[in-house]
């Protein structure tokens, strides 16, 4: 190679390499896992889990039965004292 073509050249390198460290362009390991990290932590505060969704759908069905229990009751005792008369 020739010195001249390397001098020619050199400044389009140094500020090649220089943007690349002043953005950031290439990411680190550790950088890498800190943010895959913070965007886990963030997904847990506002998602919940498959299991705790069964979890809270089978509460909600128990407490659907409950709710029909005592209106299936009210409404039996209501027929019992002659209130509906139909």
């Amino acid at each position: 190679m020739d010195k001249d073509l390397i001098y020619k050249y050199a400044p389009i390198l140094l500020v090649g390499i220089a943007i690349v460290f002043q953005y950031n362009l290439f990411v680190t390991p550790e950088k890498l896992e800190h943010t895959h990290r913070e965007i886990l932590s963030e997904i847990a505060q506002v998602y919940i889990t498959k299991s705790e969704f069964g979890n809270m759908k089978e509460q909600l069905i128990d407490i659907n039965k409950k709710i029909d229990k005592i209106y299936d009751t009210l409404i039996n005792e209501r027929k019992q004292d002659g209130f509906n008369k139909n």
